[in-house]
């Protein structure tokens, strides 16, 4: 995101409160503050909490060896950014914190997606998010954060890889929420893709879809959401079970998919009742022609009970050449008309985000997301993913809603140049709080400040 005039800035924070990194933390430690004991005895020194907030510290910071930095630190100091930033009094070891976080359940900590949702929303950020008469997109996608030949846990999901050789892996459904005009997404609670007790079937994405909608549907559709997915989402029993939680949908729907529905679109086709809209649009190195085609109430699949859904496609071609740029048709729940096709085939095209800005930024940015951070036998592997997804949701939160954060960003350009300064400064110094760290970032780099 570009740098803003330090007025502009100012305008902003007048208009909408800014959001902590004390405050989202204090979220963190109050979810870990419920969590059930699981060990038994006398002999507990470490709490539940200093292991959570100790690996969401090497996230946070996206320092792999930021623990043993502190440690080394504390050694010669007498205290550490561990404790200062996020309120560890000790340090684990790796194998300790392994050991303690093995048996948490992931969803046991997942409260604080909705949490920081609220607080997005009670502070004004939420809204720039809003499209479609004011709906929020939120974008569904499963992807695999484990992969191994060997390691595997009663959570993992057996899988072939290419070479046909029986393998191991861990998956979730990652949903975020989205804007065409957002570089920011904003991730919520994952649901995670793993054996489920009484079912003998291999669980899937599309199962773990379900799942997220039966566990936070209450909590998210008074939100008014649509969901965006590709074509595996575009399922006449997944379609209906989203419309009952009270969520829209703009689901990707191809034509080998779905037989009858294009049966109906060619028939139409041939006696020309298609609506279609053309534009011209310049790229800013040559002109596109953008075709949109749309109908309303058509079979998602044979039979007499057969969803009724709107259709619509996009194509762009090369003005000069004709060649196809891109293609892509949607289905959903929304009426579509010549007003509304194109922002809901925008809408649509959004789903996107969630490859851009969101899993490539966990696997390629800094949060390494298909990394083994650690297996264990029961929960470590998805815990330890949460808590790297948070980390990920709170620099996002900051970089929307905290000035300093963002202008900070804005300063030193490049992601990573950001992550390498507090690595750096953390390892030399230690700073009572998250707050004069940024403002030590601040006075460093000697920018400017709003009154």
């Amino acid at each position: 995101m570009g740098s803003l005039p330090c007025g502009t800035l100012l305008g902003v924070v007048q208009m909408s409160q800014r959001i902590t990194f004390a405050e989202l933390l204090a979220m963190l430690n109050e979810q870990v503050g419920d969590l059930r004991e699981h060990r038994s005895g006398r002999n507990v020194q470490y709490s539940l909490a200093t292991a959570v907030l100790s690996a969401f510290s090497v996230f946070y910071m996206q320092s792999a060896s930021f623990l043993a930095h502190q440690k080394l630190i504390q050694s010669q100091k007498g205290n550490n950014n561990v404790r200062t930033l996020f309120g560890v009094e000790e340090i684990p070891t790796d194998p300790q914190l392994r050991n303690l976080l093995d048996p948490v359940a992931p969803e046991s900590l997942a409260g604080v997606f909705g949490e920081v949702l609220d607080l997005c929303a009670e502070r004004g950020y939420l809204e720039a998010f809003r499209t479609l008469d004011k709906q929020l997109l939120c974008a569904l996608d499963g992807t695999r954060y484990f992969w191994s030949n060997k390691v595997h846990c009663a959570s993992c999901s057996v899988r072939q890889d290419s070479r046909s050789q029986v393998g191991y892996a861990h998956y979730a459904v990652i949903p975020v929420i989205a804007a065409p005009d957002k570089s920011q997404v904003l991730a919520l609670a994952p649901s995670f893709v793993e054996p489920q007790d009484g079912v003998d079937k291999q669980d899937c994405e599309l199962r773990a879809a379900s799942r997220w909608l039966q566990r936070y549907g209450p909590e998210y559709a008074p939100w008014r959401m649509t969901l965006l997915g590709d074509d595996l989402y575009c399922h006449q029993p997944f379609c209906q079970e989203v419309l009952t939680h009270g969520f829209g949908f703009i689901f990707v729907c191809k034509a080998d998919s779905h037989i009858t529905l294009y049966e109906w679109v060619d028939a139409i086709a041939q006696g020309g009742h298609v609506p279609t809209l053309k534009e011209r649009v310049w790229n800013g190195r040559h002109g596109e022609v953008w075709t949109y085609r749309y109908l309303n109430n058509l079979p998602l699949k044979r039979g007499a009970d057969a969803l009724l859904v709107n259709w619509c496609e996009l194509t762009v071609v090369h003005e000069e050449s004709g060649d196809q740029l891109y293609y892509n048709a949607f289905v959903t729940n929304h009426a579509l008309s010549d007003d509304t096709v194109k922002p809901i085939a925008q809408a649509g095209r959004t789903r996107w985000k969630i490859e851009n800005e969101g899993n490539n930024v966990l696997k390629t940015k800094g949060y390494h997301m298909e990394h083994n951070f650690g297996h264990g036998q029961n929960h470590l592997a998805s815990t330890l993913f949460l808590l790297n997804l948070l980390a990920f949701l709170f620099h996002s939160v900051l970089e929307l809603g905290d000035w300093k954060y963002k202008t900070l960003r804005a300063a030193l350009g490049a992601r990573r140049r950001f992550f390498t300064d507090l690595e750096a400064l953390t390892r030399y110094l230690v700073f009572p709080s998250w707050e004069h760290l940024l403002d030590f970032m601040f006075d460093g780099l000697e920018l400017p400040r709003p009154p």
